[in-house]
C-alpha cells in the first residue's frame, strides 16, 4: 500500500480498518467520493477502481493532478534548511498571485512546504498565501520521483471546489471526514465554518447510498447526526494535530447511513 504523499493535519490513516470492514462489506464495487479529501490516506487504503476526490484546497488537489500525470520533481530545492524553505515559500505565493496555481513548480513546491513546514499544517491567510513557518525536524525524507501512484490514479477523478457541486451518482459510497468541529479550520483560504458542518450534514442525508462520516465527537455534532438519522458509533482518536500541537487523544464519532 502506498504511503499518503503529503502530511495531514487530522490525517485519517488510524480509521482505516473501520472504514475499509465497511467498505468491503459493501462498497467495493461502488465508485468511491471523497468530498473533502485532504491528504487522501482512506482512498489509497481502499484503492477504490474509480473515484471522485474533492477538496476545497486547490493547491492539494493541483499535487494530486500532477501526480497522476507522473510527477518527477525537477525545479524545486528541496532541504530542511529555513533559508531555503521561505525562500521557496515566497516562490509559492507568488506563483499563485500571478496565475501560475496550476503549474508542476507550484506542485513541487506544495510538496515541500507542505513536508518542511511547522507541525505538518496547511494554512493559509485570508490573501491565499500559504503561512505556515519553518518546522523543526531534525531529518526529512523527500521524494522527487512520484511515478508509483501514476497507474493508481487511472481512474480516479481530482476536483477542486465546494462539495455541493460534486456531481453524485445513486450508489455511490461517500466517506467525509470534514475539518473537526475546532476553533482550527482555516485549511484553505476559504474558512470551514458551523454552517457548512450543517451543509455537509444534509447533503450526505439526501444520497441514495452508503455514508461514513468522522469528526470529532462535539454535542453539537452528535445532535446533528442524530437528529438526521445516521448511526453513530464512537472511537478513541489516538491523537489530534492542531495548529498548537496539541496530540492529546479525542474522543471521534463514525456516523453512518444506508447500511
Amino acid at each position: 500500500m502506498l504511503r499518503p504523499p503529503l502530511k495531514w493535519a487530522g490525517g485519517k490513516r488510524w480509521l482505516v480498518s473501520h472504514v475499509k470492514y465497511i467498505w468491503e462489506a459493501t462498497g467495493m464495487h461502488s465508485r468511491y467520493v471523497e468530498p473533502l479529501c485532504g491528504g487522501i490516506a482512506i482512498a489509497l487504503a481502499l484503492m477504490p477502481k474509480k473515484a471522485v476526490l474533492n477538496d476545497i484546497n486547490s493547491h492539494a488537489i493541483n499535487f494530486y493532478k500532477w501526480l497522476k500525470r507522473g510527477l518527477i520533481v525537477e525545479k524545486t530545492e528541496m532541504k530542511n534548511h529555513a533559508r531555503i524553505f521561505y525562500k521557496n515559500r515566497e516562490r509559492f505565493n507568488t506563483l499563485i498571485s500571478n496565475g501560475s496555481a496550476t503549474s508542476q513548480e507550484t506542485a513541487e513546491l506544495f510538496y515541500y512546504l507542505n513536508r518542511t513546514c511547522y507541525n505538518g499544517l496547511c494554512r493559509f491567510n485570508s490573501k491565499g498565501e500559504f503561512n505556515v513557518p519553518f518546522g523543526r525536524y531534525a531529518r526529512i525524507n523527500y521524494t522527487t520521483d512520484f511515478t508509483a501512484y501514476k497507474e493508481i490514479f487511472l481512474n480516479w477523478i481530482f476536483t477542486a471546489g465546494d462539495f455541493e457541486k460534486i456531481e453524485l451518482r445513486r450508489g455511490d459510497f461517500i466517506y467525509a471526514d470534514p475539518p473537526y468541529d475546532v476553533e482550527f479550520t482555516k485549511y484553505s483560504k476559504e474558512d470551514f465554518k458551523w454552517n457548512d458542518q450543517v451543509r455537509l450534514a444534509e447533503w450526505l442525508a439526501g444520497h441514495e447510498g452508503i455514508v461514513v462520516l468522522s469528526n470529532q465527537a462535539t454535542e453539537r455534532i452528535i445532535d446533528l447526526y442524530k437528529h438526521l438519522g445516521f448511526k453513530l458509533t464512537y472511537l478513541n482518536a489516538p491523537r489530534r494535530i492542531s495548529c498548537n500541537g496539541d496530540r492529546t487523544p479525542a474522543r471521534e464519532v463514525l456516523a453512518t447511513k444506508g447500511i
